[in-house]
């Protein structure tokens, strides 16, 4: 790992315990304002993306193990309840969405009672597994009717070819166009804003070029990738970077075809069966308080897609099952991969129920495999006793203890564990403390970390560096009022530039520490 990680960071401002049920589990995002360290920040500014060199890739690319995830037999796994630790090419727009190869039964169940609210989506060759009476709610009718009018029409020209092969989508890119002259309200000319539509159109057109590779260049995918991925660009990208999608152009139909009709399968075998009620009444609890304050996630269709792709998951992870906290990590990549197919900028408010079926089947199989890759590298935070959650907030403390000692102290003198406010901030990623747009940043470069690093490591020194922003206010406190501001911090004005200003710092504590374990004990 080189300095030159944060060389794309140019876009900023130089102006300037565990959870139970009866939590207020459904905390809306949050974002606020801050003001940022001046002295870190000439440190980093001006810098440029790296343009990096080419490195040529075998023929062969990856093999198809190394684009799956360990994978259950269906047919062979016997489900039982496990108990629940911490957060307890064609283009044309099908008129309907019935697809004959996507047929489930009603599934049977151990409760009867139960067995009437997990049917919905039907067409007329289907019944799919639906949301409970309870998650739905009165409003979702309401909801889908709002929105319905906005949705029609939203669909990308080239969805259809998109489906088979991500790359179609590089050949419909659109490309900003580079202003001549811009006008601020005085009418003179900026060259900032000129320089900033420049900036942002060579780093599409170095993705597209990496992109448009017979054998993608994954190390560059990566460099490119940690100071940010546009946003026409993610879905392909963050595949590639998770491992699903193969980095060999030749084998990419084939791949995601049998991947798609693998979950296709998985979902009609899995709820033919009867259901392990505690796992399903846990996922039904927890997916309507799922990022509230998005429209997107309130609708049926979200949920219902997000009911089978928790529960397939946990299913086929026996060792872990379902724990609260994972359904918040479905929410970037659900909302990535929709927005390769819909072409909206209320991408925020709109209902997946108006897409083909074809396509919200796709963009269910894509989260489930992608949500599987990513889980794989940080599992041992869902396994019973969550051992890793407990190591990442032991290495939390001792990394902060050399970063501001003060700061540590006065937790201490206060009573306060730092088990009592980051085991969430390891268990959700930070997902209930920073809003979703700045998550889906910040999740760039994670996955840019080698491996699973971005998850499991880094992310450490991501909330060393969050922790250590408050510090002043902190300070000043005492334990009620400690608590209360670290459940609710002030980030509701966030920008991108404030989440690229805390990788740096994180980047910078990594380098000096990373290679120092003796040192943190």
């Amino acid at each position: 790992m080189t300095l030159s990680k944060i060389n794309g960071l140019n876009t900023l401002d130089q102006s300037e315990h565990q959870f139970t049920d009866e939590d207020d589990y459904g905390l809306s995002d949050v974002e606020s304002s801050m003001n940022t360290s001046s002295s870190f920040f000439k440190r980093v500014s001006g810098l440029r993306d790296l343009d990096a060199g080419s490195v040529d890739i075998s023929e062969n690319g990856q093999t198809d193990e190394e684009c799956e995830g360990p994978n259950l037999a269906l047919d062979q796994l016997s489900i039982s309840s496990p108990s629940l630790v911490g957060l307890s090419s064609d283009t044309e727009v099908p008129e309907t969405s019935s697809d004959a190869d996507f047929k489930v039964e009603t599934p049977k169940t151990t409760n009867s009672a139960k067995t009437e609210n997990i049917i919905d989506r039907k067409t007329e060759n289907e019944t799919i597994p639906r949301l409970s009476e309870r998650s739905v709610g009165k409003s979702s009718e309401t909801l889908t009717d709002t929105f319905k009018s906005n949705n029609i029409n939203c669909l990308r020209p080239s969805y259809s070819q998109v489906l088979i092969d991500p790359t179609f989508s590089l050949e419909h890119l659109v490309i900003p166009n580079i202003p001549l002259e811009t006008e601020d309200e005085e009418g003179k000319i900026s060259s900032g804003a000129r320089e900033q539509v420049r900036s942002e159109v060579n780093k599409i057109l170095r993705f597209k070029s990496i992109l448009s590779e017979v054998n993608i260049d994954l190390e560059r995918l990566k460099q490119l990738a940690w100071s940010g991925i546009p946003r026409e660009l993610r879905s392909m990208s963050w595949q590639l970077l998770l491992g699903y999608l193969p980095t060999n152009s030749e084998r990419r139909k084939s791949t995601l075809a049998r991947k798609r009709q693998e979950y296709r399968d998985g979902v009609s075998q899995t709820f033919s069966k009867p259901l392990d009620q505690t796992m399903w009444h846990q996922i039904s609890i927890d997916i309507p308080r799922t990022s509230p304050g998005i429209k997107l996630f309130g609708y049926p269709s979200t949920q219902q897609a997000m009911e089978r792709i928790l529960y397939l998951w946990a299913i086929r992870h026996p060792a872990s099952g379902y724990v609260q906290g994972i359904n918040d990590l479905v929410t970037p990549l659900f909302m990535t991969f929709l927005s390769a197919y819909v072409d909206t900028d209320d991408l925020r408010s709109y209902d997946p129920a108006q897409l083909p079926k074809t396509v919200l089947d796709t963009v269910e199989a894509d989260t489930l495999w992608c949500l599987t890759k990513l889980l794989d590298g940080i599992q041992d935070n869902y396994i019973h006793a969550q051992p890793g959650i407990h190591r990442q907030v032991h290495d939390l403390q001792q990394l902060t203890s050399r970063i501001d000692c003060d700061l540590v102290r006065h937790l201490k003198d206060q009573h306060v564990e730092f088990m009592q406010f980051s085991f969430r901030w390891m268990n959700c990623l930070l997902m209930r403390e920073l809003s979703l747009d700045n998550v889906i940043r910040m999740w760039d470069t994670y996955m840019a970390e080698d491996g699973s690093k971005g998850f499991s490591q880094f992310h450490v020194y991501v909330c060393a560096a969050f922790l250590v922003k408050w510090s002043g206010s902190l300070m000043t406190m005492d334990f009620s009022e400690i608590m209360m501001f670290l459940q609710a911090l002030p980030t509701q004005e966030w920008q991108h530039s404030d989440i690229e200003l805390l990788l740096s710092e994180a980047f910078m504590w990594q380098s000096l520490f990373e290679n120092a374990i003796a040192h943190l004990n």
